[in-house]
């Protein structure tokens, strides 16, 4: 019973002890992170994927709040759609900050502040400019988007409504979506409605007297300073920020974002479509080569799999498939000029309608569209020159090449006989009486048989 006494005292001042040393702050829980997240460019699949990864491994307890630090010209509907559900579904609270100096939310950048828990812009920024771009319809060239823009705002100026059936559906629905976010963090929504069919845009002054948004700092730990304590909208329901002893943790794109991110360069996937392209063709009339269509395919399934995520017009994608087509079949048909001209001609027009230049960041390069009309019409011309200067080869091969040939008169009676060409015996037919041993030229070819004259007397001819 003593024994038993004495352990439970012993047991009891052990448990007092943990109990203090846990009050200590080397045991304190480990202290909650502000993560910040960069997003600098245009939004499209690779930011959606790294914001989305992030949010969801976000946990109460471990992260306490979620920086969406952002620099962007805007994007891609559906990718900035991703973001906001990613957005409004984290158990954690999110703060979009648009900084530096000098950076914007533009387009999609405007509608993820809006849903964003705290909404807050570095001095010398803006904020606006949402709305909505159609990318589909009837392809048009550069200069006939500007001229379609320019009629558009014209008409909208006139009218106050944007013009066709099917922008109002666009834009009425941007501004129904832009008008819930902005009842979910109760912020101005009769300005959101104004970015959205005006294009209008704000300084962060203004966007702050405005509320647009909720604060001004010059840095994140300025904002976290200037937050705590404020109530928050997080996962539908109202909660107070304790921001100012959170340490700030960077979580920069991983390698997968990077690469992704590389892949959904236009530029990128061009060059990839048509490497993989010529590719296929040249393991195709070079059976065996095994290394141009290993690398074909390999370039052609990325090309694919990145041209999936991007906005493309189909029409332009098929008209350079079909240019290629059409060059390839001027070096191998040979029909001096006509197709390699069509070929060029429907590669350009293609590459320009492929892309559509209204999508901030999501446009083909002119450089690489150069380049690769270049490289493709140099192609055209040395497989053109090799062609016309065969015209005046002699032929080397076939019934034809024996056309010329010197032989000799193995046997010869009545005006026929058989002849030695090329270590062939052959049967020849001759005008003039010929003698075996005599020097012969072919002159013709019947058939199997072939015409011959007296080697001196076709030299004399």
């Amino acid at each position: 019973m003593t024994g038993l006494r004495s352990g439970s005292l012993a047991a009891a001042v052990l448990m007092a002890m943990v109990l203090a040393l846990c009050g200590l702050p080397a045991c304190a829980a480990a202290a909650e992170q502000a993560l910040v997240l960069d997003i600098d460019g245009p939004i499209g699949p690779p930011t959606a994927d790294y914001v989305e990864r992030a949010l969801s491994a976000a946990k109460p307890g471990a992260v306490g709040l979620v920086i969406l630090r952002m620099n962007t010209p805007g994007g891609l509907d559906t990718s900035m759609r991703a973001i906001i559900k990613a957005i409004l579904a984290a158990p954690v609270p999110v703060a979009t900050y648009v900084a530096p100096n000098g950076a914007r939310a533009a387009s999609a950048g405007t509608y993820i502040a809006y849903a964003s828990a705290i909404a807050a812009m570095a001095p010398s920024t803006n904020i606006g400019a949402a709305t909505p771009i159609q990318l589909g319809g009837t392809p048009l060239l550069p200069a006939d988007q500007k001229q379609q823009k320019q009629d558009q705002k014209d008409k909208t100026d006139k009218t106050g409504d944007s013009g066709d059936a099917e922008t109002r559906k666009i834009v009425n629905d941007a501004v129904a979506y832009i008008r819930g976010l902005a009842a979910l963090n109760g912020r101005n929504a009769e300005w959101a409605v104004e970015a959205v069919r005006s294009a209008a845009s704000l300084p962060a002054a203004e966007a702050l007297a405005l509320n647009v948004i909720d604060v001004i700092a010059d840095d994140v730990p300025d904002l976290l300073r200037k937050i705590d304590g404020r109530t928050a909208i997080v996962a539908g329901k109202p909660q107070r920020l304790a921001t100012a002893g959170l340490d700030i943790v960077a979580a920069p794109p991983g390698w997968r974002t990077e690469l992704l991110a590389l892949l959904t360069n236009p530029n990128v996937a061009f060059i990839l479509m048509l490497i993989g392209v010529y590719g296929l063709i040249l393991e195709f009339f070079n059976p065996g080569a095994v290394a141009p269509g290993l690398i074909g395919t390999i370039c052609l399934l990325l090309a694919l799999y990145a041209l999936a995520l991007l906005p493309i017009n189909y029409a332009g994608a098929a008209l350079v498939l079909f240019g290629i087509a059409l060059m390839v079949a001027e070096a191998h048909i040979g029909a001096f000029g006509a197709l390699g001209v069509g070929g060029i001609a429907a590669f350009v027009i293609g590459a320009l309608l492929m892309f559509p230049a209204q999508t901030p960041g999501f446009t083909l390069s002119r450089g690489v569209l150069t380049g690769a009309v270049i490289g493709s019409a140099a192609l055209v011309v040395v497989v053109l020159g090799f062609a016309l200067r065969s015209r005046g080869r002699p032929v080397v091969t076939g019934g034809e090449a024996l056309i010329g040939a010197d032989g000799e008169a193995v046997s010869w009676r009545h005006g026929e006989g058989r002849v030695r060409v090329q270590g062939e015996i052959w049967l020849a037919r001759s005008d003039a009486p010929l003698a075996a041993g005599s020097r012969v030229k072919v002159v013709a070819r019947d058939g199997l048989v072939l015409r011959v004259k007296a080697a001196q007397a076709a030299a004399q001819a």
